[in-house]
């Protein structure tokens, strides 16, 4: 019995070979892969720094985006390397009504979020504020006030509509004045390739409707396409900084945990 137990302490106890140091690295080493390739595979969260997408979208709130819907490019890695663009491996084109996460064509360090309103070969100009598409006009339908963020913490009263694209899908945007600077367009046709987008704040994005050189989107390369917003994983209200840290706690905006982008 004596040699039996000191044989198996033999195995299992102080005689057993210590796990080196390179086949913990070689451990440790498959863990970082996995969880990088299954965050630039599967989805990856982002933060809304920005007003431009409200009332879809508020300051504060963390998104989690879906990357496979439109396939993968070099703007799917979840690290930023510059890297030739040789198209999308199982690429799709966004709906009309999709809300996006993309690299901004001014400066591909920077995650953008837009909707998607025209796709290649589409005509799209705003009269007036109201979007055409094909010269069909997107319904609008009054819906009351809200109040517009913005980054510095200041609101503004809004006019709410719900807008509804030709393709019926619907969607809340705000409008804060008539008679715009970016509420009437030229026509311009969506090349092949490219994507026209624009924020749900219309009065307060830079998008489509503004020149990359003049810090706005332009027309939005396919190619820089992340993925597709699909959720609000969490909220916190940022202007809860200006006040003491043991109030922070209510500034959760617990209604928005967990809720689809729409």
């Amino acid at each position: 019995m004596s040699e039996k137990v000191t044989s198996d302490q033999n195995k299992d106890g102080a005689g057993a070979k210590p796990v080196s140091w390179r086949a913990q690295a070689v451990q440790l080493a498959a863990i970082v892969a996995v969880v990088f390739v299954a965050k630039g595979a599967l989805a990856e969260p982002f933060y809304v720094p920005s007003g431009s997408m409200e009332p879809t979208l508020l300051i504060g709130d963390a998104l989690l985006a879906s990357k496979f819907p439109y396939g993968y490019g070099a703007a799917s890695l979840p690290i930023q390397i510059t890297l030739p663009e040789t198209g999308r491996l199982f690429g799709d084109t966004p709906k009309r009504g999709d809300v996006v996460v993309f690299r901004w064509p001014g400066d591909r360090s920077q995650a953008w979020v837009k909707r998607v309103v025209g796709l290649p070969g589409d005509r799209i100009q705003l009269r007036q504020g109201q979007l055409f598409i094909n010269d069909h006009a997107a319904a609008l339908k009054p819906d009351g006030m809200g109040e517009a963020e913005d980054d510095r913490g200041s609101t503004e009263q809004a006019y709410r509509f719900v807008e509804t694209l030709p393709n019926g899908v619907s969607h809340a945007i705000f409008k804060m004045r008539d008679n715009g600077r970016l509420d009437n367009t030229p026509e311009v046709t969506v090349p092949p390739g490219k994507l026209f987008v624009l924020g749900d704040n219309r009065d307060n994005s830079a998008d489509s409707r503004v020149a990359v050189r003049d810090g706005g989107v332009g027309l939005l390369p396919i190619d820089n396409l992340i993925g597709r917003a699909d959720a609000v994983v969490g909220s916190w209200d940022l202007g809860m900084r200006s006040q003491p840290m043991w109030t922070w706690l209510s500034g959760f905006r617990l209604a928005r945990f967990f809720t689809p982008v729409q």
